[in-house]
């Protein structure tokens, strides 16, 4: 299970904790996905296997609806098998160097996974490190982003009420940890 962080942050409402996302229970998790909505590796695979199934059929469907997901957009469907009610899907932009529009593009896949939190009124939402896997996105840049579009939000909204990024090891604890603290008004 997921261990939480130490430290202190901007919010109550956010936290950094090292762990398994398919393992933890929060109201929704957001996947880490690619356009095709099918499935793949890392996370995104680790996902589907947890989930099983029902969030492969419901994947299929919203592909068959709208042809997938676009890079920066995100999607919904029920958690299937895992602990967490519902999977935000988003597709984050693969880096080419960063002058093809990817911290817009991954700034946006933050803003709307919050944004259908907010519409579903989504208690509790995990985040994953978004596109820093094989699609290379530098994670310290990428850390960055995320904490920024996150604290941003919930500046701004009440939902959802809590915020969780999970992360799979030290490196990427310490990234975040120390994104927080470099925000305004820390």
């Amino acid at each position: 299970m997921a261990t939480s962080s130490s430290g202190t942050f901007p919010t109550p409402r956010l936290r950094v904790e090292q762990g398994d996302i398919t393992k933890l229970d929060t109201t929704a998790i957001v996947n880490a996905a690619n356009s095709s909505l099918l499935g793949g590796g890392g996370v995104d695979g680790a996902i589907h296997r947890a989930g099983g199934p029902q969030i492969l059929e419901e994947c299929r469907q919203i592909r068959a609806r709208q042809g997938g997901c676009k890079t920066g957009e995100a999607v919904i469907t029920t958690g299937g098998r895992l602990p967490a009610k519902f999977v935000i899907h988003t597709v984050g932009p693969v880096w080419n160097g960063g002058h093809q529009s990817e911290p817009e593009l991954l700034a946006n896949c933050y803003r709307n996974s919050l944004k259908i939190a907010l519409d579903n009124k989504l208690e509790s939402v995990a985040f994953s490190s978004i596109s820093t896997g094989v699609y290379g996105y530098p994670k310290k840049e990428a850390a960055a982003i995320a904490v920024h579009e996150v604290q941003q939000w919930l500046a701004a909204h009440e939902w959802p009420k809590e915020v969780v990024f999970v992360v799979f090891d030290e490196e990427n604890k310490r990234l975040y940890e120390q994104a927080l603290p470099a925000l305004p008004g820390a």
